[in-house]
């Protein structure tokens, strides 16, 4: 019983709000016959029919209501809006009747909130032209088929006899304040569902003649951009039409046209063209075909019309514009012009242009700075070219969203005519005088094949911009060397480093990029050069001249995606005189593997007797090392496996030299003994006045009596074994000169090697040997090779040991416990006293 009573308490509740939303949904639509109105409700377009109509309980898809009907109907659905749409039309005649001027209204009221669109249809004679006025914030052209922010959206037709022609489609918030028209329209505003506007925007004004297809007002009150188009664009403009825009311009204020966008018919009769209408212009009105400069730096208002022709029945073509009027205030001095002389310059470009260029968009509604080479040519961007001379002016109210790119080629066609050329990679006066800040100035630097580039920076010098060192500076310049395979970004670089000089092979290209306002202030000490020199054969060699306390960061080009393969990098580094330079890696290894050939670091002092060091790919890097003397290091790519890159940074420091006071005891020692040996050689020659000569014992204190950084590695070192302490020797001998005698009898073997053809004055390492050997390789202590210059060729030579001598060598390495610091001379004289 009591479960009945439910089901009868919950049946009667349901009915009871289905009533109760029958009753919400329920909608009563009165039209006036002397509205002349009708409503029409229907599906949306490709909505299945999940909804419909209830009138006197019989459902419907749809519904007209006519002038002087009375209706009530409901919707099936909790949410009609998603199926329904709605249009209200109202019927004007301005032709045989009076015309409504004033505001136009939204009527009915009490509509369902669907998506819903008002059309006004007003009948006016040909003479007798409509003017529409718009309530502010007036209106913005779209092109059709846009959508507006709000969604709320105007469209405007006009119609001539049978003939509709599309002004234009609309949103609110724009400068289109009146819409003139001749003869009929038809205005139509469209609404979302969820809006609630109370009145349409816009009323009819009054009518007069106006012998055109319309008249587009836009009022432009401050600075501003406004888009326009043709009547049924992107579609044709009719044939032999004429229409005109009217431009309410301040008079302190300069507007500027742009047809971004048209195209032209094929005129059979008269020629399509635009008009502009100039207050105060001698040439009105002043006729531009349409693919012309359109004028700028207008001052106040202006009118432009587009006049079509009669067009070719067989092939009529699109007679379509798309255009901008940009309006802003001119330079603070409008009267201002700037010269800009390039009378002397060659081979170059300078452009101006806006902040935003290339990325503007004629859709902006802000408007950019424009550049005038001219009272009436302006534009975002204004490209100057070498020898000629230049009067500029701007229309832009701060200098400051101005930018200027130049670019600039050097070229060698013939080396010997340009080898001795030293090329100033300086910005001109003619571009830093100007109130405008430099972004980019690039210079092209053309070289063929075997002749390469130079730069230099010989007083500033240039700072590699790495993570531990960061520029920081008004300015720096990005290099990078091209062919047509490849590009070596050689890296980013500043002033105020140890850098001299980077010379580079292949064409290379130099953009100098300033951040900020104090590059006006150094742009007068500049002191970047270029050269062309012969070939060199690394891929980019980096001479580096440090102050006595500087601290290097350098790092392998192309960072961070890795040298490319086959690639060989060097630096030389000088090192001041009374320092030592500590040179370390940031890396334990080079962290790469090598699909083909072998990756390499070969570090080597230029001194005699110099030790090289090298280290292969799958090796540890060797610890920091100490160097005495100016080095060089030579990085050396294979071709990596995929995915792995070779990025090899490292650091120099320097320090001051610590003098031992040991050393200098056993030089003073060692001369002093050399001084009595020879006296007494000398008395004992005069005393005996033998033919023989005799033996004596010397200490020869000029032979490299350690290996630096090895000592570890042998059970007993020089300094306890001996070694270095020769029991007689020959006074025949020349102490201090063992390996250059000029005799023939014990002259090294020698091998011609070209490593490196370069202008540096020293020579770098030589690439491993297909023999490679892990630790060190000894070079011979041959005489350091002159400074090279530009036409050095000479071959430079390394002494090697005989094949006896190296057995000799390693009986004596074996007799000294593995002592393998010992020198080849003292090898040498120790197998002599074996003998």
């Amino acid at each position: 019983m009591a479960v009945g009573c439910a089901l009868l308490l919950a049946a009667a509740l349901l009915s009871a709000s289905a009533q109760l939303l029958r009753r919400e949904a329920s909608f009563t639509i009165s039209l006036r016959t002397v509205d002349n109105i009708t409503v029409m409700i229907k599906l949306r377009p490709g909505v299945s029919q999940g909804c419909q109509i209830r009138v006197k309980s019989l459902p419907r898809s749809d519904l007209k209501i006519k002038p002087g009907e009375n209706v009530t109907f409901t919707f099936t659905c909790k949410t009609p809006e998603e199926y329904f749409i709605m249009e209200i039309q109202k019927n004007i005649d301005c032709v045989s009747g009076p015309c409504p001027f004033g505001d136009v209204h939204l009527y009915p009221p009490g509509l369902p909130r669907l998506n819903r669109t008002f059309i006004w249809d007003v009948k006016a004679s040909t003479k007798a032209g409509l003017e529409l006025k718009f309530a502010t914030p007036w209106l913005r052209q779209i092109e059709p088929g846009g959508t507006c922010p709000d969604f709320i959206r105007y469209n405007i037709n006009s119609c001539i006899d049978t003939a509709t022609v599309n002004i234009g489609t609309f949103c609110r918030g724009g400068s289109v304040s009146r819409v003139k028209l001749q003869g009929g329209v038809i205005m139509a505003l469209h609404l979302p569902w969820n809006s609630s506007p109370t009145t349409s925007g816009f009323n009819i004004a009054n009518r007069s003649s106006i012998k055109r297809l319309c008249i587009i007002e836009s009022t432009l009150k401050e600075e501003s951009s406004v888009t326009l188009m043709s009547p049924n664009y992107p579609h044709g403009f009719p044939e032999d039409e004429l229409m005109t825009w009217q431009f309410v311009v301040p008079s302190n204020m300069r507007a500027s046209v742009f047809f971004h966008n048209y195209s032209l018919s094929n005129c059979e009769r008269k020629e399509e063209r635009v008009e502009y209408y100039i207050p105060g212009s001698v040439s009105n009105p002043e006729v531009f075909k349409l693919s012309d400069r359109q004028p700028a730096n207008i001052a106040g208002s202006f009118n432009l019309s587009l006049q079509g022709c009669d067009q070719d029945a067989q092939n009529p073509g699109i007679l379509r514009l798309l255009f901008q009027v940009i309006v802003q205030h001119p330079q603070i001095d409008e009267n201002v012009t700037h010269l800009v002389d390039l009378s002397r310059e060659w081979d170059m470009t300078v452009t101006i242009h806006s902040e935003g260029w290339p990325n503007w968009s004629p859709f902006m509604s802000e408007p950019i700075c424009l550049i005038c080479k001219d009272l009436r040519t302006c534009d975002h961007a204004l490209t100057l070219v070498s020898g000629a001379i230049y009067k500029i002016s701007f229309l832009c109210k701060d200098l400051a969203h101005l930018r200027i790119t130049a670019e600039k080629n050097i070229s060698c066609v013939d080396f010997w005519r340009c080898q001795r050329k030293i090329y100033a990679l300086s910005v001109p006066k003619a571009i830093t005088q100007l109130p405008i800040r430099l972004h980019k100035f690039i210079w092209k630097l053309l070289a063929p094949e075997l002749i390469n580039v130079e730069i230099m920076s010989p007083t500033l010098k240039l700072q590699q911009h790495v993570p531990e060192q960061r520029c920081n500076t008004s300015y720096s310049y990005s290099i990078i060397s091209a062919t047509p395979e490849r590009d070596l970004n050689v890296g980013i670089f500043c002033p105020g480093g140890s850098i001299e000089k980077i010379q580079m092979r292949n064409n290379v290209t130099i953009s100098l990029k300033t951040f900020g306002k104090g590059f006006f202030n150094e742009s007068n000490h500049q002191d970047l050069k270029m050269s062309f020199v012969q070939h060199i054969k690394d891929e980019c060699t980096f001479t580096v001249s440090p102050g006595p306390k500087a601290r290097l960061y350098l790092q392998t080009p192309n960072w961070p995606y890795g040298l490319p393969p086959y690639v060989s990098i060097s630096w030389y580094i000088t090192v001041p005189s009374k320092q030592v330079a500590r040179l370390g890696f940031s890396k334990d290894r080079m962290g790469i593997a090598c699909e083909t050939g072998r990756a390499y670091v070969n570090i080597q002092e230029q001194k005699l007797g110099a030790e090289e060091t090298v280290r292969r790919e799958d090796e540890l890097l060797p610890e920091p090392l100490d160097m005495y003397h100016s080095f060089w290091v030579n990085i050396s790519n294979c071709k990596p496996v995929d995915k792995m890159h070779l990025t090899l940074p490292f650091w120099v420091t320097f320090a001051e030299k610590k003098i031992d006071l040991a050393v200098i005891i056993a030089v003073v020692s060692g001369a002093g003994l050399l001084v009595a040996i020879g006296l007494t050689v000398y008395c004992v020659r005069k005393k005996k006045k033998k033919s023989q000569n005799p033996m004596v014992g010397v200490y020869n204190t000029n032979v490299n009596t350690e290996m630096p950084g090895k000592q570890g590695l042998f059970k007993k070192g020089r300094k306890n074994n001996e070694s270095h302490v020769y029991a007689v020797i020959d006074d025949a001998m020349v102490y201090g000169h063992l390996l250059k005698e000029s005799n023939g009898s014990v002259a090294p073997e020698v091998d011609v090697y070209r490593p490196f053809d370069g202008p540096i004055g020293s020579l770098p390492p030589s690439p491993p040997p297909l023999s490679f050997r892990k630790d060190i390789k000894l070079s011979s202590s041959v005489e350091e090779p002159p400074l090279l210059t530009e036409t050095d060729h000479d071959a430079y030579t390394f002494a090697h040991q005989k094949t006896g001598e190296s057995e000799n060598n390693g009986d004596a390495n074996e007799k000294n416990n593995g002592d393998a610091s010992i020198s080849l001379l003292e090898n040498k004289e120790q197998d002599g006293l074996e003998e």
